[in-house]
């Protein structure tokens, strides 16, 4: 009775199979997440250069960062520091950060779309999403993030990916403008595009590391975030943008990543594994079958398939939905797919 078979390597083997898959990107799978939870306790000095989001409240212990959000100024101002004056302006590390992560080596200063005062402004805010969330990449089109303001209005914000059939490529990947729009009827509609927002486009989307940034005084004024702009000041800048996501209760996001398979062609032909080396088969005493009518058209159940190396040592198992009835008139053919 066989118990091995090996692979025709020509013929039952498929290698470095690339398949993208899209799926909610928040934890366990989530596509939205509708509420938002900050840390009033966030160690050391990481406070002041942003502040992590969560799901969930203080009081899951397994709560995780979903995503944190971060107000960055040229100058430093609108956090603790200045030229002869202790503090570490803040806002200035987080400018440096984003700028040496997202522009180009000639670039030192975000420049947005559209036309108007603010195309090249002092300040930004920005919003990175966890990588164990992100993974590899956003999805483009398929994302939302809604901030609520003063006015009791909801901003609607979203990417102009669909109209976009070359987007800008830079060192951070592709670059997409984030525009005022909503994808709640599963197709993004833009309700104003970047070239159409009065004072500058709302901001720039890096979908392949997962960032958004924020034209700071156009999302001030559309907003009413009310930002701080003074010298050697703790504005606490961060947590007027988490208070607007907060009450706008609404992140809608997937993501993006490739997977690569390895498929195996495990083929059973009719004259092979048709019986079994589970002792109920036969009978211990004289070898016969357990079941009278197995004899002559013996049968088995195909209920999983291991996978091995030349040594014989098992690496992999997979499991079949159901049992595959196997016998002299039956032949099988079972695909197992890898993914890495």
């Amino acid at each position: 009775m066989a118990i091995y078979k090996l692979f025709n390597q020509d013929n039952d083997v498929v290698s470095n199979v690339k398949d993208t898959v899209s799926s909610g990107m928040w934890e366990n799978g989530s596509g939205t997440l509708t509420a938002f939870y900050t840390s009033s306790v966030q160690s050391g000095s990481s406070g002041e250069h942003y502040l992590d989001v969560y799901g969930s409240p203080a009081t899951t212990t397994t709560r995780k960062t979903q995503f944190s959000v971060a107000y960055a100024h040229f100058n430093g101002s609108g956090s603790l520091g200045a030229k002869g004056v202790d503090g570490n302006r803040a806002a200035a590390t987080i400018y440096r950060q984003l700028s040496n992560t997202l522009l180009g080596p000639n670039e030192n200063q975000f420049t947005f779309a559209g036309s108007g005062d603010h195309i090249t402004p002092k300040y930004v805010y920005a919003l990175s999403v966890s990588r164990e969330f992100l993974r590899e990449k956003m999805d483009p089109g398929n994302w939302e993030l809604r901030l609520g303001n003063a006015g009791g209005k909801t901003l609607r914000f979203i990417d102009d990916s669909g109209a976009t059939t070359n987007p800008t490529v830079n060192q951070g990947g592709r670059v997409f403008n984030i525009v005022s729009g909503s994808i709640a009827t599963g197709t993004a509609v833009t309700h104003k595009t970047a070239t159409e927002q009065q004072g500058g486009a709302y901001g720039l989307f890096y979908p392949d590391l997962g960032i958004l940034v924020f034209n700071g005084p156009v999302l001030n004024t559309s907003a009413s975030l009310s930002t701080e702009l003074g010298s050697n000041t703790n504005g606490d800048n961060s947590f007027k943008l988490f208070s607007k996501i907060a009450s706008g209760s609404h992140f809608q996001s997937r993501r993006e990543e490739v997977i690569t398979s390895q498929h195996y062609f495990v083929r059973v032909p009719n004259q092979e594994f048709n019986f079994s080396a589970n002792p109920t088969f036969a009978t211990a005493s004289d070898g016969s079958f357990s079941i009278s009518s197995y004899y002559k058209n013996p049968k088995s159940f195909i209920t999983q398939v291991g996978l091995y190396n030349d040594s014989n040592e098992l690496l992999a198992v997979a499991k079949l939905s159901k049992p595959l009835l196997k016998s002299f008139s039956r032949e099988a053919l079972i695909k197992v797919k890898l993914d890495f």
